[in-house]
């Protein structure tokens, strides 16, 4: 491992949550989705990274609110939304903590998009891959190791 690497099973549990600085883009189609220099990484144990954008970096105009609620233990309660694309909806394709646990207060209202239900999510210029599973929206990049959760070798947990 270099010492730009990151292996996520060094990351904390409870979740840390870091500033971003680094040029985070989502889009789909032709049309960007959201981009930002700033926001939000979040660390946890087992799981690449997740970016959380301001709301104001969001593109909400094809956005639409999803009935789906997850739960986190260390967030709290999760919503999500759809995209409206020509040829009908995406599911579920970012979510946010409105009122996250005071612990992870900061990203309150800050959105995290799931790469692989998007066309491409970067970081830097970089095109991110997908945590795997339909549940976890980590951002895989060239500088963070796993395995990861959800993911083979990890038992799909």
């Amino acid at each position: 491992m270099t010492s730009l690497s990151e292996c996520v099973w060094d990351y904390p549990r409870p979740p840390r949550i870091e500033p971003n600085n680094r040029h985070l883009l989502v889009v789909h189609g032709d049309r960007t989705l959201a981009e930002t220099r700033s926001g939000y990484r979040v660390l946890e144990t087992s799981h690449p990274p997740c970016f959380y954008l301001p709301p104001d970096a969001v593109d909400w105009t094809r956005l639409v609110e999803s009935s789906t609620v997850t739960f986190c233990e260390f967030k709290g309660r999760a919503r999500y939304w759809s995209l409206q694309i020509d040829s009908g909806v995406i599911p579920d394709i970012c979510w946010s903590y409105p009122e996250p646990m005071d612990s992870q207060s900061v990203i309150a209202g800050f959105v995290s998009f799931y790469a692989g239900r998007v066309d491409a999510c970067y970081v830097d210029g970089e095109r991110v891959q997908a945590q795997a599973g339909s549940y976890y929206g980590g951002w895989i990049t060239s500088g963070i190791e796993g395995p990861f959760k959800g993911g083979p070798g990890t038992a799909g947990w």
